[in-house]
C-alpha cells in the first residue's frame, strides 16, 4: 500500500510539472501572438503628469504563475498549495492567434477567457495611443478601409456634421463651436466587431469550476437574448432623427428673432449679428444613448446678449416663452428646477394651449402661480405612518415661494410667533410648517453630520423655532403636558444648558399625545395591565424628569426616539391610536386590526369577547369615511355582530359600493357599464347569508349570479379610479402628455457644461462596439421598472449612463473603455481666455482626449482595449455590482457599497468616499427664483418709445407692486424693491454620483429615501433573476417586465380576491 501511495504522489508531481511548465509556455506564447512591436501600452497618469496609486486593485499584467512559478518537489502540496494550483491552473488558455473582425453590431456568445486579460484596470493608460499603431493584422487595416459608412452617417454626414477648426484638425470636437447642433448619428454598425474563439477547456477543470462555468453560460446567455431583442427595437430611428432636428431649427429662428429685436430695440446693441444665436442639442440624442420617442435637451446660447441668457435679471427666457406660445406651441418656463428650462412640445391639445396662455397671463399680472411645478428635484419623504394624511393637506398649504414672500417683511420675532397649528391640521403637517420657518430663518436642525460645525447662533435659531413649534401647538392640553416637563426647559427655566432640535420636539410632542391617550382611558381588562406596557409608560416619565442633557441635543434625540418606539409597541395605545388613513383600503385596514387583536389576545384560540367588543368598536370609530363608518355602526348594532371579520367584510361591501357611486358621477365608466355597475350595486345592498364552512364554522356571504359577478371583474376596480385615489405629489397640471403632442423638448438656458458632458459622454460611446447597447439596455430596464424619474425621486437616464461607465471603466476586468479625462492631452498654446470651451467651461477643467476620430478607429483596431466579454457578459457583471456590496464572483473586487462610496469617473478607480466629498447629510440651499413679473407699460416710459403690452420686444426695466383687487393700476416701482422669488433647493446624498465636470454637483441628488430603497430593491431582483437563470437557463420571473403593468396584475388579483370574499366564491373564473 505504501508503494503504491508513493507512486500515485510521484505521478502527481509529475503531471503537474507538465502541467505548469505547459502553463507558463502557452502564457508566454499568447503574450507574443497579442503584442505587436510597434503598439504603445496605456499607462496611468495623474493631472500633474505622475502615475498613480493603483489603490485597491492589484497589477495582473502578470500571471502568479510569471510572478512565483512553484518548484518541482516530491512534498505533497498542503491545502492552501492546491487551492492556489487549482486556481491558476482552471484559467482556459487560447493560444490560437486572434480571428479577423466582423461586422456584426456584437456577439452574444460569453467569453470566459476575455476577463483575464493583460492588465486590470488599475493600469488604465493615460497617455493617448499614437495614430497609426495598430495591435490587429493587415486584415484590420482592411476592414476599416473598406467598412461601409452607417446608414445614419450617410443620411446626415453633411446635416449634423461639422469640420474642425483650422488649428484643432488633431481634435475634431473640441468646443461648442465645433460640437454638432444635431443628433450623434453613429451607428453600432461603424464598429467592426473583434471576432472571438469559442472557449477551449480548461486543462485543470475540477467539477466545481465546471458547475460554474455552466451556471454563467446559462445566465450571459439569458441576458445576450434579452439585449439583442431589446436593442434592435431600441434605437431610434432615422425619419424621427430628421423630424426632431427640423424642429429644432424652426425654433432656433424664433429664438434668434425674439433676442435679436430685443438685443437691437431695448438693449441698444445695433451690431448685435442673429446667427450668434444658437440652439445646440445635448443629452441622448448627441451623445448616441437616445431611445425610440426619447425627448431632446436644447441649450440656447447667445454670447453677444447684454445679460446672458441664464442670467437672474435675463428677461430672455419669458420673451421665447411667450413667442413660442404665439407661433402656436405648447411652452412653459420651469423656474423651480435646478437651473430654468422651457418645457416645449410641438402640437399641444387646444385645453393644453389655453391652460398655458392663462398660466403666463398670470405671470405677466404679477399673481402667483397656483399651479403645483414639477420640478427636477424630488420630495423629502414623510414617516410612513402619517405620509397619505400630510398628502391629503397638501392641497391646502401654500406654496413655500409664496409664504417665504409673505414672511420677508416680517421681524424675527414676529416670524416665531406666526408658526400656529391650525384647527384642523395633523401634527406632521405642522413640523413640516416649522421645518419650513427654521430654513427661512437660516437655521438647519441638528444631525450627526453637521453637529460639529453647530456654532452658539445656530444653537439659537434652534432652540427658538422649538419652543415657537409647542407654544404653538392647537391643543391647550398637551402644550401644557410638553412645556411642564423639565426635560424641555430653556432659557432661565433651565437650570443648566439645554440645547434643544426641532426633530426632539416633535418627538416628544407624539409621545405626550400618546400618554394623553393612555392616561384618557380607563383599564379594561387584563391586556392592559401589561408589565411590558407600564415599563415603557415608566421609562418615557423619567426619561423626562431629566433637567438637562447638556450642551448637545444629539444624546437626548436618540433616547426620546427609543423611549417613543416603545410607547408605539404597546398594544393598547396601538388600539387607542387605531385610524384608517383616507387612502387605505378596508382590506389594508381590517388587516391592521387583525395583527393587533391576535397580539392583544397573544393568538389564544378562545379570546376575551368583551376584549373583542372593544376592537371592534374601535374598529368602526376609526372608519375614515363618515357615511360609511355610521352604516357600518348600524350594522353591528342591529345585527349584535360580534366577529371582526364580519364587521369588516360589511365594511368592504359600503367602501366598494361608495366607490362605485363616486365613479359613476364623474363619468368613470361608459354608458353601457353602469347598468351593469347598477345591477351590481343593488346586490350588494342584500342582507347577508349564513354559509356553513363545516360544523360549528360558518361564515357570512352576499348571494350573487355567477354570470354578473364575471361581467363586474371585466370592469375597472372603482378604488383604483381617480375619485377614489390620493392626489399624487408629483402631479403637474400643465405636464404635456407622453403621446399626441409631436416632438418635445426641453430649452436649457444655462448648457454649457452640459455640452461638455454630452461630448465626453459620445467619445465614451466611440470606444468600443459595447458601450451604446449595455446603456440602452440599462436605460430600457430603468424605464420598465420606473425608477428613471428625477421628480419623483428616483434617478435620472444621465445617472444611469454614468453608473453603466463606471462600470466599464473601473470594474471590468481588463476594462471597456479607458478612462478619457486621465487620457487628456495637454492644453494647446493659446492664451488662457481662448481655452474657454475647449479645456475650461465656466472656470471648471473640462479636459479630457476628445478626438473622435481617432478613438473610433483605434477602437476599430482593437488598441483601446483587451477585453473581449459579450454583452451578456458585462451586464451579468453590472447588475452583480450594483446588486451586492460582497466580493464579485468574476472579479477580485467588491459590490459597490451605497453607504459608503460615490461614483467619480474622473478618480483613478472611479471611487470617492462620501466623507471625504463632505457629502454626509441632506442640505437645502437658498436660491433666487426667475425675475419679478414684468411692466410693459413702465418699461415703454422708461424707453420713451410706446408699446403695446402684448410687445414681445419690450425691455424688462421696471415691475409693478401688486395692488389690490379693485382693478387700479398698481404704481410702478423700482427693480430692487420688490422682492424677487425664492427656491429651496434639496441636496441629497443617499445616492452619490460626482458630475465628471461640474464636481460639487450630486447627479443623483433627486434621490430620496423611497426612490433609493426602489433603485436597490430593484438591482436585487435583477441580480436574483439573472443567478436563477443559472441553474437551467429557464427564468420564472420577467427581468424587464413593466413595473406599472405588474402593479396593475397585482391590483386586479387583489379585487378578486375581494370579489370572492364578499360573495364566498371557491374559485372565480380565469
Amino acid at each position: 500500500m505504501q508503494t503504491s501511495h508513493t507512486n500515485g504522489g510521484q505521478l502527481e508531481v509529475h503531471l503537474r510539472n507538465l502541467i505548469l511548465n505547459n502553463t507558463n509556455n502557452n502564457n508566454a506564447d499568447q503574450a507574443a501572438l497579442q503584442t505587436p512591436a510597434t503598439s504603445v501600452p496605456l499607462q496611468s497618469k495623474s493631472g500633474d503628469g505622475q502615475p498613480p496609486a493603483h489603490g485597491n486593485r492589484q497589477d495582473s499584467s502578470l500571471s502568479p504563475t510569471a510572478q512565483a512559478s512553484p518548484r518541482a518537489s516530491k512534498r505533497r502540496p498542503n491545502q492552501a498549495q492546491r487551492r492556489q494550483m487549482q486556481a491558476e491552473l482552471s484559467i482556459p488558455i487560447d493560444t490560437r492567434p486572434p480571428a479577423p473582425h466582423n461586422t456584426r453590431p456584437y456577439t452574444s456568445a460569453h467569453h470566459h477567457d476575455g476577463q483575464h486579460g493583460t492588465r486590470r484596470n488599475a493600469n488604465q493608460s493615460a497617455v493617448r495611443p499614437r495614430p497609426g499603431t495598430s495591435n490587429g493584422s493587415h486584415q484590420d487595416r482592411d476592414d476599416i478601409k473598406n467598412s461601409p459608412v452607417s446608414s445614419h452617417q450617410r443620411r446626415f454626414q453633411n446635416t449634423f456634421g461639422q469640420g474642425p477648426a483650422s488649428w484643432r484638425h488633431q481634435q475634431p470636437h473640441n468646443s461648442p463651436e465645433t460640437f454638432s447642433k444635431g443628433v450623434n448619428v453613429v451607428s453600432a454598425d461603424a464598429f467592426p466587431s473583434r471576432s472571438h474563439q469559442p472557449p477551449q477547456p480548461p486543462l485543470y477543470n475540477p467539477r466545481g469550476h465546471h458547475m460554474f462555468a455552466e451556471k454563467m453560460a446559462n445566465q450571459v446567455a439569458l441576458l445576450d437574448r434579452l439585449a439583442h431583442n431589446i436593442i434592435v427595437n431600441a434605437e431610434i430611428e432615422l425619419n424621427e432623427i430628421a423630424e426632431k432636428e427640423y424642429f429644432r431649427e424652426h425654433v432656433e429662428a424664433i429664438c434668434r428673432d425674439v433676442i435679436s429685436r430685443h438685443e437691437v430695440e431695448v438693449s441698444g446693441i445695433a451690431s448685435f449679428q442673429p446667427h450668434t444665436v444658437q440652439l445646440k442639442c445635448f443629452g441622448s440624442l448627441a451623445s448616441g444613448f437616445a431611445t425610440k420617442t426619447a425627448d431632446m435637451d436644447l441649450g440656447l446660447l447667445s454670447p453677444m446678449s447684454r445679460l446672458s441668457p441664464d442670467s437672474l435679471d435675463s428677461p430672455i427666457p419669458r420673451l421665447i416663452e411667450k413667442a413660442l406660445l404665439e407661433n402656436g406651441f405648447g411652452a412653459r418656463l420651469l423656474t423651480r428646477t435646478r437651473v430654468p428650462i422651457i418645457k416645449l412640445c410641438e402640437r399641444p391639445h387646444e385645453p393644453l394651449r389655453q391652460d398655458l396662455l392663462e398660466a403666463r397671463a398670470r405671470w405677466e399680472q404679477g399673481l402667483a402661480d397656483d399651479v403645483r411645478e414639477a420640478a427636477d428635484d424630488g420630495m423629502d419623504d414623510h414617516d410612513e405612518h402619517s405620509n397619505t394624511m400630510a398628502a391629503a393637506e397638501a392641497d391646502h398649504v401654500p406654496p413655500d415661494g409664496q409664504q417665504r414672500n409673505s414672511q420677508q417683511h416680517k421681524t424675527y420675532e414676529q416670524q416665531l410667533a406666526s408658526l400656529k397649528q391650525a384647527e384642523n391640521q395633523s401634527l406632521v403637517a405642522y413640523y413640516g410648517n416649522a421645518k419650513r420657518l427654521l430654513r427661512r430663518l437660516n437655521g438647519r436642525d441638528i444631525a450627526v453630520s453637521n453637529a460639529s460645525g453647530f456654532t452658539a447662533a445656530d444653537y439659537k435659531v434652534l432652540d427658538d423655532v422649538s419652543e415657537a413649534f409647542v407654544n404653538g401647538l392647537n391643543d391647550e392640553t398637551l402644550r401644557t403636558r410638553v412645556q411642564s416637563r423639565p426635560s424641555f426647559h430653556f432659557g432661565a427655566m433651565a437650570k443648566l444648558p439645554n440645547f434643544r432640535s426641532l426633530q426632539g420636539a416633535f418627538a416628544m410632542v407624539e409621545g405626550e399625545k400618546l400618554l394623553m391617550l393612555w392616561d384618557a382611558q380607563e383599564a379594561n381588562g387584563s391586556y392592559s395591565k401589561l408589565e411590558s406596557s407600564y415599563r415603557a409608560y415608566r421609562a418615557w416619565n423619567n426619561l423626562h424628569c431629566e433637567n438637562s442633557f447638556g450642551t448637545s441635543p444629539l444624546l437626548f434625540n436618540r433616547e426620546v426616539h427609543a423611549a417613543l418606539e416603545r410607547l408605539r409597541q404597546i398594544p393598547m395605545i396601538k388600539l387607542l391610536e387605531l385610524k384608517q388613513d383616507q387612502y387605505e383600503s378596508p382590506t389594508q385596514y381590517h388587516a391592521r386590526t387583525a395583527e393587533l387583536l391576535a397580539n392583544l389576545t397573544n393568538n389564544h384560540p378562545s379570546p376575551d369577547p368583551t376584549l373583542i367588543s372593544q376592537v371592534i368598536r374601535h374598529y368602526i370609530s376609526g372608519i375614515c369615511d363618515k357615511q360609511v363608518r355610521e352604516e357600518v355602526e348600524d350594522f353591528a348594532r342591529y345585527c349584535e355582530v360580534d366577529i371582526l371579520k364580519t364587521v369588516a367584510k360589511k365594511h368592504k361591501i359600503v367602501h366598494l359600493v361608495a366607490d362605485y357611486k363616486r365613479a359613476i358621477e364623474r363619468g368613470l365608466y361608459s354608458g353601457e357599464h353602469v347598468p351593469i355597475i347598477e345591477e351590481y350595486i343593488t346586490t350588494l345592498k342584500n342582507n347577508f347569508m349564513e354559509r356553513v364552512l363545516y360544523p360549528g364554522k360558518s361564515d357570512y356571504v352576499v348571494p350573487i349570479a355567477t354570470a354578473l359577478v364575471e361581467r363586474v371583474r371585466q370592469l375597472p376596480d372603482p378604488s383604483k379610479l381617480s375619485p377614489n385615489q390620493p392626489r399624487d405629489r408629483y402631479h403637474d397640471s400643465l405636464e404635456f402628455p407622453k403621446n399626441g403632442v409631436g416632438v418635445q423638448c426641453d430649452i436649457n438656458f444655462s448648457a454649457h457644461l452640459a455640452l461638455q458632458n454630452t461630448l465626453l459622454l459620445r467619445c465614451y460611446s466611440l470606444t468600443d462596439h459595447r458601450v451604446r447597447p449595455m446603456v440602452l439596455f440599462v436605460k430600457h430596464w430603468a424605464k420598465a421598472r420606473g425608477i428613471n424619474t428625477p421628480y419623483r425621486g428616483t434617478l435620472s437616464s444621465y445617472g444611469y449612463v454614468l453608473m453603466v461607465l463606471h462600470y466599464l471603466v473601473n470594474i471590468a476586468e481588463p476594462f471597456v473603455c479607458p478612462n478619457l479625462q486621465q487620457l487628456a492631452p495637454p492644453d494647446p498654446n493659446l492664451p488662457a481666455e481662448a481655452l474657454e470651451g475647449i479645456t475650461t467651461c465656466q472656470g471648471r477643467s473640462v479636459r479630457f482626449w476628445r478626438d473622435e476620430q481617432e478613438i473610433q478607429r483605434l477602437a476599430c483596431l482593437g488598441q483601446l482595449n483587451q477585453n473581449r466579454e459579450s454583452i451578456g457578459s458585462l451586464l451579468r457583471g453590472f447588475f452583480e455590482y450594483y446588486a451586492q456590496s460582497n466580493t464579485m464572483s468574476t472579479v477580485q473586487t467588491r459590490g459597490f457599497d451605497w453607504g459608503r462610496d460615490v461614483l467619480s469617473l474622473r478618480t483613478h478607480g472611479g471611487l470617492l468616499s462620501k466623507q471625504e466629498k463632505g457629502w454626509i447629510g441632506a442640505k437645502t440651499v437658498v436660491q433666487f427664483g426667475a425675475g419679478p413679473p414684468p411692466n410693459p407699460i413702465e418699461a415703454a416710459v422708461n424707453n420713451n418709445t410706446p408699446k403695446s403690452p402684448g410687445d414681445s420686444s419690450i425691455g424688462y426695466r421696471a415691475v409693478t407692486q401688486a395692488g389690490p383687487s379693485t382693478g387700479t393700476p398698481a404704481a410702478p416701482v423700482a427693480l430692487s424693491n420688490k422682492p424677487r422669488e425664492m427656491k429651496e433647493v434639496r441636496h441629497r446624498f443617499l445616492f452619490a454620483i460626482e458630475d465628471p465636470f461640474e464636481l460639487e454637483h450630486n447627479v443623483a441628488r433627486t434621490v430620496t429615501h423611497n426612490g433609493i430603497v426602489s433603485i436597490r430593491d430593484e438591482f436585487r431582483r435583477a441580480w436574483r433573476i439573472i443567478r436563477d437563470a443559472g441553474k437551467d437557463g429557464q427564468v420564472t420571473e420577467d427581468l424587464l417586465e413593466d413595473a406599472k403593468a405588474e402593479n396593475e396584475k397585482l391590483e386586479k388579483r387583489e379585487f378578486d380576491e375581494l370579489l370572492k370574499e364578499i360573495h364566498g366564491l371557491s374559485l372565480l373564473p380565469s
